[in-house]
This record gives C-alpha cells, sequence and structure tokens, in this order.
C-alpha cells in the first residue's frame, strides 16, 4: 500500500460516504439495481448471487484484501478479527461480514479458505472471489477505481441495505468505538433506552504507561499475537526475547518482507509454520522497535512473577470453532 501503518488522526476518523439515510435514498440508488448482483465464490466454493445472498435486507462490513498482500491487508484482517470477536453473536445473525478480493484471479477459494482459517473467522464472515470483471464491476460501486493491487483502498464499508445507510470507516482508530459504529446501524438497536455506565466502550484512547511500547503493541501487535495466551495468527510472543537475538529481532520488526528476500532461516521457518499469512512491513521506525522489544521483555518478566515459566502456551487454534 501506498499508505503508512500509522496513519494521522484525519485519517482515522471515520468518513461518512453520505450525509445520512435520507439523502443516500434520496440521491444515490444503493441497493437492488445499483450494488451488482454477479456470482462470486466463497472460501467454501459456493457460487453465489452478490447482492441477493450476501447484502439485500442485510447489515453488513465489507473490506477489500488480496491474500499475498505484505503491507496493510493482514492487518486491516486481523483488525477485522478483533471486531468479530466483539461483536460475538451479531456476526452471522444481524450482522455479516465480506472480504472481497481485489485479485481474483490469484485468490481462488481454496487460498481464500486458508487465509480465513488463519484469522479463525466465523461463519458469519464471507470471504469472496469470482470472475475478475465481475469483481472489479462490484469494486467499483464501492468506490474502488485502482487496478493497481497496491494502491487498493484502505478503508471498509459499512451498511444495512435495509435502511439504506452506507459509509465508509477504519479499522484502524478505537474497536470499541468501530463496535458502536456497527451496532449503530441496526434500527432496534439505536431505539433501545441505555443507561450510561463506565465501560472499555467509553475509552477511545490508550492508557498512559511509562512503558512506550505498550500501546504500539495493542495497536499493531495485538490483532495478529498474543503474549502468553497462545498463537493467534501469528505466534505467541512470549519470551520472543529470549529466544531471540535483539538486533534480529529489530531488523524483523522494522523490515519482514526484506529477511525473507534474504532467505533468513529462522524467518523461513515462520513462513512455513504460519504459511497463510506473512507479517507486512509495518513502517515502525528503529527506536519504535527497540521500544515493542523493550515492552516484551518486560512482560515476559511480569507473566513469570505471576504464572511461574511455561515453555509451551496453549494455542488458540486448540479452540479453534472450524
Amino acid at each position: 500500500m501506498r499508505r503508512h501503518l500509522l496513519p494521522t488522526a484525519a485519517a482515522l476518523t471515520a468518513a461518512a460516504l453520505f450525509a445520512s439515510g435520507a439523502s443516500i435514498v434520496q440521491s444515490r440508488p444503493w441497493g437492488e439495481g445499483y450494488i451488482p448482483n454477479l456470482p462470486v465464490v466463497t472460501q467454501d466454493g459456493k457460487t453465489l448471487r452478490f447482492y441477493d445472498d450476501l447484502v439485500k435486507g442485510k447489515i453488513v462490513i465489507i473490506s477489500f484484501i488480496y491474500t499475498s498482500c505484505t503491507d496493510i491487508c493482514p492487518l486491516t484482517t486481523a483488525r477485522l478479527s478483533q471486531l468479530e470477536e466483539r461483536l460475538g453473536e451479531l456476526v452471522g445473525r444481524d450482522v455479516f461480514m465480506l472480504s472481497m478480493s481485489v485479485d481474483p484471479e490469484r485468490d481462488t477459494p481454496q487460498r481464500l479458505k486458508e487465509y480465513s482459517q488463519a484469522f479463525q473467522a466465523g461463519p458469519g464472515w464471507s470471504f469472496v472471489t469470482g470472475n475478475l470483471a465481475d469483481i472489479r464491476a462490484i469494486n467499483f460501486k464501492f468506490g474502488e477505481r485502482s487496478q493497481i493491487l497496491s494502491e487498493h483502498r484502505n478503508e471498509i464499508v459499512l451498511g444495512n441495505d435495509a435502511t439504506g445507510e452506507w459509509q465508509r470507516d477504519s479499522v484502524f482508530g478505537d474497536i470499541n468505538r468501530l463496535v458502536m459504529t456497527v451496532k449503530s446501524l441496526d434500527p432496534k438497536w439505536r431505539d433501545q433506552v441505555r443507561t450510561p455506565e463506565s465501560s472499555a466502550a467509553s475509552d477511545t484512547g490508550y492508557a498512559m504507561s511509562d512503558r512506550p511500547g505498550q500501546a504500539l503493541f495493542k495497536k499493531i501487535c495485538a490483532p495478529c499475537h498474543t503474549i502468553g495466551v497462545g498463537d493467534r495468527v501469528g505466534p505467541d510472543l512470549r519470551g520472543v526475547t529470549a529466544r531471540r537475538d535483539r538486533a534480529w529481532l529489530a531488523s524483523f520488526i522494522q523490515n519482514p518482507a526484506r529477511m525473507r528476500a534474504l532467505r533468513d532461516p529462522t524467518v523461513l521457518s515462520l513462513v512455513e509454520k504460519y504459511p497463510a499469512v506473512r507479517m507486512p512491513v509495518l513502517g515502525v521506525a528503529a527506536l519504535d522497535a527497540q521500544d515493542l522489544i523493550a515492552y516484551l521483555d518486560a512482560e515476559a518478566a511480569r507473566l513469570a512473577a505471576t504464572q511461574g515459566p511455561r515453555d509451551q502456551p496453549q494455542s488458540h487454534h486448540d479452540h479453534d470453532h472450524h
């Protein structure tokens, strides 16, 4: 992508696609007749009509990805995995998630299946590909104009087809705020009377800490990694500062693609173990990499003091719902 991982606050602000639901209905015919009803194929190899089967009458979250992307796509999908987790049982019942390939010629259903499994996507989340012309026609209607993979849009599209409300948003802001935005697309949810209470969802920032790597880890690492909880999209990072040389860690954090190109044996072993998704180049500066390493080191020490040593953390995949 041409965008940096750590965009400005303005770039993270949700940009409304249209001014209001009423103006959408009046000014643009979003819905049947506007959104293409072309055939698409899911990660399970099932052929569906895009509008009739995946959008019509539904609340949808649509992202645009390609599985060979080594930049923002993996992080976008990881953040959507966090969103799916927070929405819980709403996904597949009231809300449906769609990840559209922008590289349908290479993104086969099998490749999308491997990709979706890496992110532990549930049954309410469809990854779709299809004929190149059809996929481009669908993406074009959602504002994707570029035919250059590295320049495709990073925003997600949120919509309620039943009410005609559509907007763009970003997955790189506060995830709890995004949960509220998705829920607010449902008129029944908006009409409920709620008593304001203190909750994590009202916290739109990161707590200040004397460990500068903490906020950075939560923002760019936690979507794919845990510390002491088990493998997620990538490996559990508990104890990684003891297992790996710190100079190696800094180099890998800053530019994993370069180390893959150099055929670093440790990196190649990680590629073999986690083949579906490769760590993207996140635009992490040298000082930030050192802060992340210091945070990982401190967390390992804290866990060792509170829980004792644990050489083999339990893998999330042991509880994979697939």
